[in-house]
C-alpha cells in the first residue's frame, strides 16, 4: 500500500473538541473509553495503527491470533469509542488511529490528575 492509497483509505480526522470542564461529563467519556480500552486485543490493535498510517482489517489479523470476525468485533468497539477512525468500501475495511481523539483522552486524563494535584497543595498549606 502506498502513500496516496493510506491517506484515501482513512476518513479525515476530525478537529479535537475541548476538554469539558464539567466533571461529570469527564467521567462518563473517560469510562466509555477506558471500557473500550478494557480488553488486551484491543489495546494491540490500537496500538498496531498507531505505528502505521492505516490498515485493513485483514492486515491486522495477519498480527494478531485472532479469527477475522474477532477483530472485526474489536474494531467497531474502538470505532464506536471514537479511538479509530474507519471506511469501509465493498469487502475492504480500513483503519486508523485517530490522534486527535488520543490527544483528548490524554487532556481528560490530565484534568482527572489535576484535581489530585490540587488537592495535595490544599493539604501541604
Amino acid at each position: 500500500m502506498n502513500d496516496t492509497d493510506q491517506m484515501e483509505c482513512c476518513p479525515p480526522a476530525v478537529e479535537v473538541l475541548p476538554v469539558p470542564t464539567d466533571p461529570a461529563e469527564i467521567d462518563q467519556e473517560v469510562s466509555r473509553v477506558a471500557k473500550a480500552l478494557a480488553h488486551p486485543a484491543r489495546v494491540q490493535i490500537l496500538r498496531i495503527l498507531l505505528a502505521r498510517s492505516s490498515c485493513t482489517c485483514g492486515e491486522i489479523v495477519e498480527v494478531l491470533p485472532l479469527a477475522q470476525a474477532t477483530v472485526s468485533q474489536h474494531l467497531k468497539v474502538l470505532k464506536e469509542a471514537g479511538l479509530i477512525r474507519g471506511e469501509v468500501e465493498g469487502t475492504r475495511a480500513c483503519y486508523c488511529a485517530d490522534p486527535h481523539r488520543l490527544h483528548r483522552l490524554t487532556n481528560m486524563l490530565e484534568a482527572l490528575d489535576q484535581v489530585r494535584v490540587r488537592k495535595e497543595m490544599e493539604v501541604s498549606r
